[in-house]
């Protein structure tokens, strides 16, 4: 990409979206297009068709999306089926219309049956069945994935996908009733240590295994993907099986990210598990050598990125 470049990142002010536009004013790219919701409803078609018509970007980064907890799956599934399907298709249908020079979809690991094998490799996709909680968010990035390959192998565009695992970091959500689980903890622990608590109670066992990705070293690798030659990307990809995982290839108990987040917040009371709660699915960790054969590896590490965190935790509360 050049510097010049007219860059569309939908989904800005999002987790992701806010750390590609760091990494891209980091790197000196001074064309980037931006909307928020007010300004653009993704879910409107005529008004991406005319958004796309007038702007002509020349890249497309998808960060956009309809996201929450188990929550909130649950409670809104036609919700999050719907608004990201008719985000990903308007969006994707207008970059072919307009000859988008290259597209990228952002997608989550929650498209792996959930009986995959572990570490979940990219061709376990479409094998089994997704988790019942979240199944309409999962199938909802699935198409799109498979939107991206169908305008490539009709039309011969570029559009290419990325899977990040859990994320977290700077401009994560600390909503107490909707976050996931690295901010929720961070805010708990916060708030005991404030108010002297004496005991920090943790869902389940501790025994789960999780994966964690700072966000801003997905949105290099975002970055990474986007930027990626076309003979490099497609001799390590398959038309039909085209995503590509993104995170550490390292995973950690809930027992341990919660030592973790005891030390990284400074508070001294007891850690106790709520055992009668659920552990949710045993471990999730995702194959990565995909992306590690194409020279792409983390930088960041739990405890470094947790630290990162909790300091912009602590000047944006």
């Amino acid at each position: 990409m050049d510097a010049n470049d007219k860059i569309y990142i939908a989904g800005h002010k999002g987790l992701v979206g806010s750390a590609i536009v760091r990494q891209l004013i980091a790197r000196n790219f001074t064309n980037l297009c931006v909307r928020n919701h007010k300004e653009l409803d993704l879910t409107n078609q005529d008004k991406v068709q005319k958004f796309f018509q007038n702007e002509k970007p020349d890249y497309v980064i998808l960060a956009a999306a309809k996201v929450g907890g188990i929550h909130a799956n649950n409670t809104y599934p036609a919700d999050f089926i719907y608004e990201n399907l008719m985000i990903q298709g308007n969006i994707i249908n207008s970059s072919y219309e307009n000859a988008v020079k290259r597209l990228l979809f952002l997608g989550s690991t929650c498209i792996y049956p959930k009986a995959a094998k572990q570490p979940m490799k990219e061709d376990a996709l479409l094998t089994n069945t997704p988790e019942p909680t979240n199944e309409p968010y999962a199938l909802a990035k699935i198409a799109g994935i498979k939107l991206c390959e169908s305008y490539n192998r009709q039309y011969g565009t570029d559009f290419r996908s990325v899977m990040p695992t859990n994320l977290y970091g700077i401009n994560d959500n600390f909503h107490p009733l909707n976050s996931h689980v690295i901010p929720a903890l961070m805010r708990r622990f916060h708030e005991a240590k404030i108010n002297n608590e004496v005991e920090v109670e943790v869902w389940g066992d501790g025994k789960a295994m999780r994966e964690f990705l700072f966000v801003d070293d997905m949105a290099q690798a975002a970055l990474f993907v986007l930027e990626l030659d076309e003979d490099t990307y497609k001799s390590n990809t398959k038309p039909m099986l085209s995503h590509i995982n993104v995170g550490t290839g390292k995973d950690i108990t809930i027992k341990e990210l919660a030592q973790t987040m005891k030390d990284v917040v400074g508070y001294k009371g007891k850690i106790s598990f709520d055992t009668s709660k659920p552990n949710g699915s045993p471990r999730k960790l995702i194959d990565v050598s995909r992306l590690s054969n194409m020279g792409w590896n983390y930088k960041v590490d739990l405890k470094e990125g947790l630290e990162l965190t909790y300091s912009w935790y602590l000047d944006n509360a």
